[in-house]
Parts: structure tokens; C-alpha cells; sequence
């Protein structure tokens, strides 16, 4: 597996140019040093079943050296790149330390949680869709495309277990809403606007101090987040969680998000199949 994961590094290099359209429906990806090669690999892959015009803009994790940039700009051209400086200095002003100190320090320690922090407060967008760099295109994602084109409410897959990593009464005392049913965050669109910051700084607080930490805090953040929304959830035989390591459902799946076990398939075979 991890042999197949450098010959995927050392693949990502070699892809043909992925055009990133400045006037295209805009993908956010927060990505770095450690996951740049899948981003490239999701984007192309996005690219080369559809037609549709995309502008990714890649969020800077914090391990953006010039290197990267320039590797990034030459492999993905017009893609937009938000830094860490530009980052940092946007939530300075929007999610001061001094308002919001635990958001900070979960930042520091739990990277997963800028998917929301740093994304969500770039920009003057009201609707971002945020993709996971783990995952490929294998049809036309035309109900994730039209959600793009037409937003309201949020988007979202389905998981295959439910990981929230917190009781759900818990989760749902907490916001005042009934808790969404395995939601993926994998592909999660929603309206940036609609945070509410404090709720996100109290919540995420409120959880570890009774539950601890997890590593799905993110996930069952954004869960919350959108418990009162419209939804519009993904078909999971179409939009796959977790594959098994088999061809047979490629003609009607359009996106498969590799976690947990299939990250071995992941890296052996289904890069290499794109």
C-alpha cells in the first residue's frame, strides 16, 4: 500500500495540465505538502468527466512553501491559492484569537476543523462547496454540478456508519435541531453566511469537555451546523463511501471517497484506473 502511495505521488507529477477556469463554478480544497499529489488526482479526475468549467481554489494548510506554489501554478493553471499569510490575516479579522480562542487552538491541534475556520471565512461568497482530496470521479457528478449552479441549503454524502464521534442528544441539545443521519463531509456544500461563529466556538468547547476530543469533530460540527437546513443529500450507491475493493459498481458511481479500509484500494489500484 504504501508503495502504491509514492508511485500515486510520483504519478500526480506527470498528469496532463488540469485548467482551472477563473470564471467556473469554484471547488475549495484545503490541501498541502502531505495532499497535494490527491488533490490533483480528484481535480483531473473531475475534469475528465465533465465538461462543465471549474475554478479550484486551494486552501493553504499551512505547509504551502514556494516550492509548492509554484508546482500547484504549473500543474493547475489559473488555480487560485489562498496562503497561510492571507489566511491568517482574514481570520485575525473575521475569528479574532481574543473572541475565539478555542477555535485557535483546536486549529493548532486538529487541522480538520480549518475545512471549516479557514474556508468558510475566505471570500465574499455565500455558497462554497468543499471537497476531500481522498477521493476520484468516476461518472459525471451532475446532482453535485447542479447544486453548484443553483445553490439553497446543503449538500452532502452519506457515510456508511454514523461518525460523529459525540452522542447525538448531546449534539442535538446543543444546537436545537434533530442531528442529520450520517453525514459525509467528503463533498459539503453549505452557506457560509450561516455560521454562526460563537455557536462553533461554544459547541466545539461544550463537546470535549463533556464527550473529549475526536477526530470527527469536524464532522459532527458541520452536522450541526446544517441540522435546520434544506438538504440536498447525495445518492450513496452513486456517491460511494468507503468502496470495496471491486470494479462492479464503476458504471453508476460517480464519486468514491476512500477512508478507512479502502485507502489500500485507493493506493494499489483506482488512481491508476483513472
Amino acid at each position: 500500500m504504501l508503495a502504491g502511495k509514492q508511485e500515486m505521488i510520483k504519478a500526480s507529477t506527470l498528469l496532463p495540465p488540469i485548467i482551472s477556469n477563473q470564471k467556473g463554478y469554484k471547488i475549495y480544497f484545503l490541501t498541502g505538502q502531505n495532499y497535494l499529489y490527491q488533490t490533483l488526482f480528484c481535480a483531473f479526475s473531475l475534469k475528465k468527466v465533465s465538461k462543465i468549467p471549474f475554478q479550484f481554489i486551494l486552501i493553504d494548510d499551512g505547509s504551502f512553501d514556494q516550492k509548492l506554489i509554484n508546482q500547484a501554478n504549473e500543474q493547475m493553471p489559473d488555480v487560485k491559492i489562498i496562503t497561510k499569510q492571507e489566511v491568517e490575516a482574514n481570520l485575525e479579522s473575521k475569528l479574532p484569537i481574543k473572541d475565539f480562542p478555542y477555535l485557535h487552538y483546536k486549529r493548532k491541534v486538529y487541522p480538520h476543523i480549518k475545512k471549516l475556520t479557514d474556508i468558510h471565512t475566505i471570500g465574499d461568497e455565500t455558497y462554497k462547496l468543499v471537497l476531500d482530496s481522498d477521493m476520484l470521479f468516476w461518472n459525471e457528478p451532475l446532482e453535485m454540478i447542479n447544486w453548484l449552479k443553483d445553490p439553497e441549503g446543503c449538500l452532502y454524502m452519506l457515510d456508511t456508519v454514523e461518525s460523529y464521534g459525540y452522542d447525538k442528544k448531546l449534539m442535538h441539545d446543543l444546537c436545537g435541531f434533530e442531528i442529520p443521519k450520517l453525514l459525509n463531509v467528503g463533498v459539503f456544500g453549505s452557506n457560509s453566511k450561516n455560521i454562526n461563529w460563537s455557536n462553533l466556538e461554544n459547541w466545539s468547547q461544550e463537546l470535549e469537555y463533556k464527550q473529549g476530543g475526536s477526530y470527527f469533530l469536524e464532522q459532527a460540527l458541520s452536522a450541526m451546523l446544517i441540522a435546520n437546513e434544506q438538504k440536498t443529500i447525495l445518492n450513496k450507491k452513486q456517491y460511494i463511501v468507503n468502496p470495496e475493493d471491486s470494479k462492479s459498481d464503476d458504471e453508476i458511481a460517480k464519486l468514491k471517497h476512500y477512508v478507512d479500509l479502502s485507502k489500500k484500494y485507493y493506493f494499489e489500484k483506482a488512481w491508476k484506473n483513472i
